[in-house]
């Protein structure tokens, strides 16, 4: 999916990625790094602030995601507040389902965007026809 993702799909939209991403992809195996930071390295990045600091605070509070993971909430503060339309991602141990719902609601009572929480197989299944979420 990840493959067909990025050969397929990632031209059909403007992607944006920001530090904390950067630093995922720096991570691990250091050829595997350097191959996830050539691909996304024409991607424009978005700029951190205080701000976002401030709000991936209060996702981690608001949906009790361990510090090991609160990356995942700076990656939601930065899309919530470039008004991102899709935050993608791998994995949705943490920004799952429940939490979606949980932030949108927060996010209404609170005057933010919300961005969609989705998976490479997400944008797979628009090119089928099916209304994904």
């Amino acid at each position: 999916m990840t493959r067909i993702f990025w050969e397929q799909e990632r031209c059909k939209y403007r992607l944006v990625v920001s530090q904390y991403v950067l630093n995922e992809c720096k991570l691990g195996d250091s050829e595997a790094a350097l191959k996830r930071l050539e691909l996304i390295a024409d991607i424009p990045v978005l700029e951190e602030s205080g701000e976002v600091d401030q709000l991936a605070s209060v996702y981690q509070n608001l949906l009790g995601i361990p510090d090991k993971a609160k990356t995942d909430c700076f990656h939601l503060a930065i899309c919530v507040l470039a008004k991102v339309h899709f935050l993608l991602s791998w994995n949705c141990t943490h920004l799952g389902l429940n939490a979606y719902l949980g932030i949108r609601d927060y996010n209404e009572k609170h005057g933010l965007w919300t961005p969609l929480l989705v998976t490479p197989e997400y944008f797979l299944s628009q090119d089928e026809g099916e209304e994904g979420l």
